[in-house]
């Protein structure tokens, strides 16, 4: 007879992975809503804000999925449509013709405003709500964690015995 729990939610709740992942699509819901008014994603909105803070620097597509830890293809999606709802530009770069910064437009200008609005009353709320010690302490733990990533995936190889096999 099925009582509501599963007999996972005893290794879920000791996952690290696991609660990350829950709570970052979680965040990612949260930032839609945060940034609706303007029908944004969340990384939209994080770059228009890092295009905005960096004005007097030019921005490359590059360094922002760097910054963000995302692939240059998610970063040119989105460029993409932040170019066709008329917020950014795509300038070619002088210096080497195969490349390109960004720059705000001026309707992209006041929407990063309201963008960092909203991600600052966000930030605000999360350090009411947990205090700001706490919350520096729990991001030096995901950091922490996160850096491990790259020494597991290397030190770990790859089953290749079929997942069925005895």
């Amino acid at each position: 007879m099925y009582n509501g729990r599963m007999r996972i939610n005893a290794f879920l709740n000791e996952s690290p992975m696991f609660t990350i992942n829950r709570a970052a699509r979680r965040f990612d819901s949260l930032a839609a809503h945060a940034l609706a008014s303007d029908g944004l994603s969340f990384l939209e909105g994080l770059v228009l804000a890092a295009i905005f803070f960096d004005e007097q620097e030019l921005t490359k597509p590059s360094q922002l999925a760097e910054t963000f830890g995302t692939t240059r293809g998610n970063v040119s999606h989105c460029v993409s449509s932040l170019e066709a709802k008329g917020l950014l530009q795509r300038m070619i770069d002088p210096m080497d013709a195969r490349s390109y910064f960004l720059a705000l437009k001026p309707p992209g200008k006041k929407c990063a405003l309201r963008v960092i609005r909203a991600f600052d009353k966000l930030q605000a709320e999360f350090e009411k709500e947990i205090g700001k010690t706490v919350l520096s302490d729990t991001l030096k733990v995901i950091r922490k964690l996160e850096a491990l990533v790259p020494a597991k995936m290397q030190r770990s190889t790859p089953q290749s015995t079929p997942p069925d096999a005895p």
